[in-house]
């Protein structure tokens, strides 16, 4: 039986993505203009980066208990084995949720086999998470492994990434409004990354090719074995720095292969347009053995 893996839309994974790997999606909430939008399904990045640059303040929530229930009983029916890997429950309420909704429905389904694990991710650092855990299924492997290799990765990560405007962050209460204030007086780009699940800032750095460079160097200084991995860039509709980004990885190192894919609008509405984000791992890839 080959075990279904759950992700929630703060994996900024494509539909490709989901697809070719038989990932199930389930979306966090996007609230634009006074109307709820199901990310990834009903709205695109493009269309919330747009309107932040008019002006406008989308708003995001949770995966909602209901679609938890839903999406847990249809396959506690079915009788599958489940993994839901979740977005970093440091920065959202959707894994405390779906922790909830396992207990409520392991009481009525006690032999569902049902995992839920907090990543500590965000972004395309937890998409490499997910689809690793993905890769293993449709290789055969058993939830036991599933739930090694997963914990391996996600405590792997390493997330190094920049926002254009620090406002954005502030609005979405990630720093404080003085942090924000200054960075925008003095035209720095401040470099952050996640400590535990968390948003921490690192430094700042003047001027948005410095930006680039520094993310070269904490690369080197952080990554393991980075030849022989995947590594992730996600932007907030800045295609043109990401693929800037991913040839000055070339250059450096013969990388196994970058992805790139947009910031999705659940985690897009708090970094804003122009941010740009580099995942790799700490460790060497490991794999099913």
């Amino acid at each position: 039986m080959t075990v279904k893996i759950i992700a929630d839309s703060a994996s900024d994974l494509s539909k490709e993505d989901y697809e070719k790997y038989h990932i199930e999606m389930v979306p966090l909430t996007v609230q634009l203009d006074g109307e709820n939008y199901e990310d990834g399904i009903s709205i695109s990045s493009k269309k919330v980066y747009d309107a932040m640059r008019e002006g406008k303040s989308p708003k995001t929530s949770q995966v909602s208990a209901q679609v938890f229930h839903d999406t847990f009983e249809k396959h506690a029916k079915e009788g599958n084995e489940v993994v839901y890997l979740a977005f970093s429950s440091e920065l959202s309420g959707t894994y405390q949720a779906a922790k909830l909704m396992e207990e409520e429905i392991k009481q009525r389904y006690p032999d569902f086999q049902l995992h839920v694990l907090d990543t500590k991710c965000a972004s395309l650092g937890y998409g490499l998470v997910v689809l690793k855990a993905a890769e293993a299924a449709n290789n055969g492997a058993t939830v036991e492994e599933i739930l090694v290799v997963s914990k391996y990765y996600y405590e792997s990560m390493e997330h190094i990434f920049t926002v254009d405007d620090l406002e954005y962050l502030y609005r979405g209460g990630r720093v404080s409004k003085t942090a924000a204030f200054v960075g925008t007086l003095l035209k720095v780009k401040p470099l952050l990354h996640m400590e535990d699940g968390k948003l921490i800032p690192l430094e700042k750095v003047r001027g948005s090719k410095k930006v680039l460079k520094r993310m070269i160097e904490l690369m080197e200084e952080r990554g393991t074995d980075l030849d022989n991995q995947m590594v992730a860039i996600s932007h907030g509709d800045a295609l043109d720095t990401a693929n800037n980004l991913a040839e000055m990885i070339r250059e450096k190192w013969n990388v196994k292969k970058i992805k790139i894919n947009m910031v999705g609008s659940s985690i897009g509405a708090h970094a804003g347009p122009g941010t740009i984000a580099l995942f790799f791992l700490n460790q060497s890839p490991k794999d099913i053995t």
